[in-house]
């Protein structure tokens, strides 16, 4: 890309040498892809460089700390952050990204919807669905997922200063915007089957890490009545 990208698209990654070639693809103009290679043992990270992506290795486990590692690497006024596995079409990125770009909000979540069967585990999406409950009870915002496809300005996602490096990455995430006042918005997104093995919601023990990593964050922001003293 000749001119400066508008928007850094962080793709944790870990192993997904077959979903990248098509991820990448589809990456739409003013979208920079930005991997960041959570320890593959695969080709992902040639992959990637070959496909004209920046690679950025982050050793420790754990989407949230790939996600932050992207986040820091990033220097686009606008990140959004996606699947690299190929359940989510970057081509959609402008959907979510658009509304940051133009000032109409601060973050935009992606809605996943289905697009096959078997797009969504059946533990998984009870899971989600049970958060997205809680979350509405809590915040008063009518959001209904909290996928992995989102949108905000980088400076003001650096100035929440996320602590979670783990599953509880994009809740702390919704949680310190939410409390900070920021306009939250909701969108559509495609959700597919996606290629390769899953790490975490798409297998049973993924999905118990996932749920019990944000049940520990709601339990924080009880405690501390919005403060965020516990996450420290």
């Amino acid at each position: 890309m000749d001119s400066p990208a508008r928007v850094d698209v962080i793709l944790p990654c870990l192993n997904e040498q077959d979903a990248l070639p098509w991820v990448l693809s589809r990456m739409p103009p003013g979208h920079r892809a930005i991997v960041v290679d959570n320890g593959s043992t695969d080709d992902s990270a040639r992959i990637a460089r070959e496909a004209g992506a920046t690679v950025v290795p982050e050793t420790r486990r754990g989407f949230g700390a790939a996600a932050h590692a992207g986040l820091v690497a990033a220097t686009a006024p606008i990140v959004a952050f996606c699947d690299a596995d190929a359940s989510m079409d970057p081509a959609e990125l402008p959907s979510v990204t658009t509304a940051v770009l133009e000032g109409r909000a601060d973050l935009v979540l992606g809605r996943r919807m289905p697009t096959a069967a078997g797009s969504w585990p059946v533990h998984a999406r009870i899971a989600n669905a049970e958060l997205a409950r809680r979350l509405r009870r809590l915040t008063g915002l009518p959001v209904h997922d909290l996928g992995p496809m989102r949108a905000a300005r980088r400076e003001a996602l650096l100035g929440l200063d996320l602590l979670d490096r783990r599953s509880g990455y994009p809740l702390e995430m919704f949680l310190r915007a939410w409390d900070s006042g920021w306009q939250i918005d909701e969108v559509p997104v495609g959700y597919s089957p996606r290629l390769g093995r899953s790490k975490v919601t798409g297998t049973l023990r993924g999905t118990v890490q996932a749920v019990t990593d944000m049940s520990r964050l709601l339990r924080e922001v009880r405690t501390t009545v919005l403060g965020w003293e516990a996450l420290a």
